[in-house]
């Protein structure tokens, strides 16, 4: 498979890149994305749903859901009808399999769904998740006008997107391990080294931290705020629109 770099699409559009490489890494996506994270990963999900708490949610949007960890974690919100939307058939097929071994079909729809066209009427939903997927648009601010368009009124949208740790010593750390480590780990695993050299790539050109908030805000989203997790590894973002 062609390597991936978020800044060198001119042969392919990098959503064409970004789905070819989901695709080709779905089967072991679980897997690693577990081992990698040390398993963090699940607690991050479980601090963004939390705030949620005491919103009336009837319909939410996953977007970039991937396999449908954070559209299941979302179950927890009571009574919320949950729709997640990837661009990878492969890896949405191996989230119907969760969604239906763990009986939520009656609560959980995944579909093909590209998150800067979104095929929803205005106004939709009362709520908005995106987990490790923004950086991947092709767009950023096309895909968060289109998320701005289909949520209601006082809606809140909540991202979570790995950052890029300050902090002496565990910057350091941080780095070595994204640079030399993971590569290694997820070729060996997943037998597609291109996919774990595009993370660390990914992360570094995405616009962390303030920037982001300020990206969101020029979207349209009001009261935007970050959380910071695990000693700046990942970042909640949240913004409700007015």
């Amino acid at each position: 498979m062609k390597q991936i770099n978020p800044d060198n699409t001119k042969d392919i559009g990098k959503r064409e890149l970004v789905e070819a490489m989901f695709d080709s890494i779905a089967y072991r996506y679980d897997f690693l994305n577990h081992l990698l994270s040390l398993g963090i990963d699940r607690y991050w999900r479980k601090v963004a749903i939390k705030m949620f708490s005491g919103r009336k949610i009837d319909n939410l949007l996953d977007i970039a859901t991937g396999t449908g960890d954070f559209a299941i974690e979302a179950t927890k919100i009571k009574d919320a009808k949950i729709i997640g939307i990837d661009i990878s058939e492969k890896m949405l097929l191996i989230g119907r399999e969760k969604v239906q071994k763990k009986g939520l079909a009656n609560r959980i729809e995944l579909k093909y769904g590209d998150s800067e066209d979104l095929k929803f009427e205005s106004n939709y939903f009362d709520a908005i998740t995106v987990a490790f997927g923004v950086r991947n648009f092709d767009d950023f601010q096309r895909g968060l006008l289109e998320m701005h368009r289909v949520l209601k009124t006082n809606g809140l949208v909540v991202i979570i997107e790995f950052s890029k740790p300050t902090g002496f010593p565990f910057k350091q750390v941080y780095n070595f391990y994204f640079k030399n480590i993971l590569p290694i780990i997820g070729k060996i695993i997943s037998k597609d080294k291109s996919a774990y050299i595009y993370l660390p790539e990914s992360v570094k050109n995405f616009p962390d931290g303030q920037d982001f908030i300020q990206i969101l805000s020029e979207a349209g989203f009001n009261n935007c705020k970050i959380k910071s997790l695990t000693f700046g590894v990942a970042s909640i973002y949240s913004g409700e629109k007015k």
